[in-house]
């Protein structure tokens, strides 16, 4: 697939890293193409980075990977959507008088003209999203969203990652509770310090 990427950080560039591995021809998008944060992922295969709006153009999925408070202004770098497959990595860490949505996800729906918004790659670290192996086990993804299509998209890029399943969490109204999964996340990791190298694995008998 063509995909694009907007964020080059540690998110974005796990993300890029593991697709180009996998064949998919991955386009960052950047407000300078020529300076920016991330620019040594174009040494890897199936890579290139051109403006946000034309690497929209060119992927028929959008992957959202720059900071939560940064969305109105991404939404409004992206130029049409219509008939593009947006999913969203991002969470919201602080809410405030002027955050009204209850996520990202929601603030993209109602600024974007795709309707095929699904919420995932946020509920872990950028590290397990290089390497979600742990032993012989690997990890689980975890996705929401309305779109049955963005699911499908979402589920296969999941699995190229190499995480065992990629589980359906419900439709757009599970969005705050695919943040809330990322809290708990952070809140092990980081105030628990237990660290990064933590993740999900949903067990059944």
């Amino acid at each position: 697939m063509n995909i694009a990427i907007i964020g080059t950080g540690n998110v974005g560039g796990a993300l890029a890293t593991g697709w180009s591995k996998k064949g998919h021809q991955i386009f960052l998008g950047v407000r300078n193409p020529e300076n920016f944060k991330g620019k040594e992922f174009l040494s890897l295969p199936n890579i290139s980075a051109c403006p946000i709006e034309e690497a929209v153009k060119q992927s028929e999925v959008l992957v959202i990977c720059t900071p939560a408070k940064e969305t109105l202004n991404v939404i409004k770098s992206l130029g049409d959507t219509t008939g593009k497959i947006i999913i969203d990595t991002m969470n919201t860490i602080q809410k405030n008088s002027s955050n009204l949505d209850s996520s990202t996800s929601e603030t993209i729906l109602k600024n974007t003209q795709s309707k095929d918004v699904v919420k995932c790659f946020n509920t872990t670290g950028a590290n397990n999203l290089l390497n979600p192996k742990y032993g012989e086990t690997n990890l689980d993804m975890f996705m929401a969203g309305d779109s049955t299509r963005g699911k499908d998209i979402a589920k296969h890029l999941t699995l190229d990652l190499g995480f065992t399943n990629c589980y359906d969490v419900g439709g757009n109204d599970k969005f705050a509770l695919m943040e809330e999964f990322a809290f708990f996340w952070i809140n092990l990791a980081m105030f628990q310090k237990l660290g990064r190298e933590i993740g999900f694995k949903l067990l059944k008998r």
